[in-house]
């Protein structure tokens, strides 16, 4: 009976290590193919830029053209709803509309606008998507001039036509409403985000765990590139006639916009006029501040909070990125030479793969068990920690359990 007693013990052992072995060796290879997916490049245009996305996925160049049409056609309704270049869009349509009546608009746009109005308020008023006539004014605007620029008068005159606080939002009933008759919308500065993260959900959603999303540089990126590790982000040079690296960030689970005025700007009388227009001065910006990296979980926040904290300046912009507990990196003309201040929350850590890191975890448990399993079929004995069966293979025990073997057997 003992015998047989013995044989039953034994035998139950070894199944036990049967199965550690096979959950192990499945869990390993998972851990060790995920770097090899096949990388996906898709790109086109879309709001007036380019878009380019990196993904991997198993099925590689089938899955390309599915997903492709899938993205234009995602971009595509983002643009019908969202472009002041397509007059036939929704917020054109709105635009045009010389009413202060209540309009019914798309969950999407109300969406992006209630962002906006959030954001505009935070960063006291830093943020307006109204401040498209002082633009055009300005000569940034689809009609491009440099020879002249406009008087106090005309800017002030505007200036009462602006203001997100002419703008009016009712979401129970999904509508909008102006308080000033030719208030106009212009989202170039959030939608682009908005678009990058409606691609990250759809990818999401079709259990893609690894891709990279960049429109007119506005960028979400998820899990890790091509070689399984966090996704390089080359950050730009703030120098307005060539292009060269500042540095590159590495980033995972986590969105990325810059803004600046050192590319889009007109030199008159000896000044530098930048794009940006000041919503409380109806200028543009005059701080040195020529570039502004944000970080954020919904690329749409950090597109808009990018032109917010270059508007502000770095000074003021640090203040508020603290108190929002922003992760931001500022670059300032110091005399021609780049100066970087960040917030505290800055750099963030890289993010790790959450799926990733349970199977790493869940293996390295597992190799545990498989040493101690060893320990018992080899010893006959019972667990007495791991360094029975990796001592007896010649794994491990060189470091970190030395002494702990040698005391276990002096102990005996």
């Amino acid at each position: 009976m003992s015998v047989l007693r013995k044989y039953l013990v034994t035998h139950r052992n070894r199944i036990i290590l049967l199965l550690i072995l096979a959950v192990t060796g499945l869990l390993l290879g998972r851990l060790l193919l995920t770097p090899s997916l096949p990388l996906i490049h898709l790109q086109g245009q879309t709001m007036g830029t380019q878009y380019s996305i990196k993904l991997r996925h198993f099925h590689g160049e089938e899955m390309a053209l599915i997903m492709q049409e899938k993205v234009d056609s995602i971009l595509g309704g983002i643009n019908r709803s969202m472009s002041t270049y397509d007059p036939a869009s929704e917020l054109s349509r709105f635009n045009q509309q010389q009413t202060t009546d209540w309009i019914l608009v798309s969950a999407e746009l109300l969406t992006v606008l209630d962002a906006a109005l959030e954001i505009g308020q935070k960063s006291e008023g830093a943020f307006d998507t109204t401040i498209g006539p002082l633009v055009n004014l300005w000569g940034f605007g689809p009609e491009f001039r440099s020879d002249q620029i406009p008087g106090d008068e005309e800017i002030n005159r505007l200036r009462k036509q602006t203001g997100q606080d002419k703008l009016l939002l009712d979401p129970t009933n999904r509508t909008i409403r102006k308080l000033y008759p030719d208030l106009t919308i212009d989202l170039s500065a959030i939608a682009k985000g908005y678009a990058v993260d409606q691609l990250a959900q759809f990818f999401i959603s079709s259990g893609i765990e690894h891709f990279m999303i960049e429109i007119g540089g506005e960028i979400r990126a998820q899990g890790n590139n091509a070689q399984g590790s966090a996704w390089r982000i080359g950050i730009e040079k703030p120098q307005p006639y060539a292009q060269a690296l500042y540095k590159i960030l590495k980033i995972n689970n986590i969105a990325l916009a810059t803004s600046g005025d050192y590319r889009n700007f007109f030199e008159f009388g000896g000044k530098h006029l930048s794009h940006l227009i000041d919503p409380a001065t109806g200028w543009p910006i005059e701080n040195r501040l020529v570039s502004v990296t944000v970080l954020a979980e919904q690329c749409m926040l950090a597109d808009a909070w990018a032109t917010a904290l270059v508007v502000l300046g770095h000074k003021r912009g640090l203040k508020l990125a603290e108190k929002m507990g922003l992760p931001v990196l500022f670059l300032v003309n110091q005399g021609g030479n780049i100066q970087e201040f960040t917030s505290s929350h800055y750099p963030l850590k890289e993010r790790g793969n959450n799926m990733q890191i349970f199977i790493a975890t869940f293996l390295i448990m597992g190799l545990a068990i498989l040493a101690m399993a060893i320990g018992v079929l080899n010893k006959r004995s019972p667990l007495a920690g791991s360094c029975g069966g990796l001592g007896r293979l010649g794994l491990g025990c060189d470091a970190g359990c030395t002494r702990s073997c040698a005391n276990q057997k002096h102990s005996k």
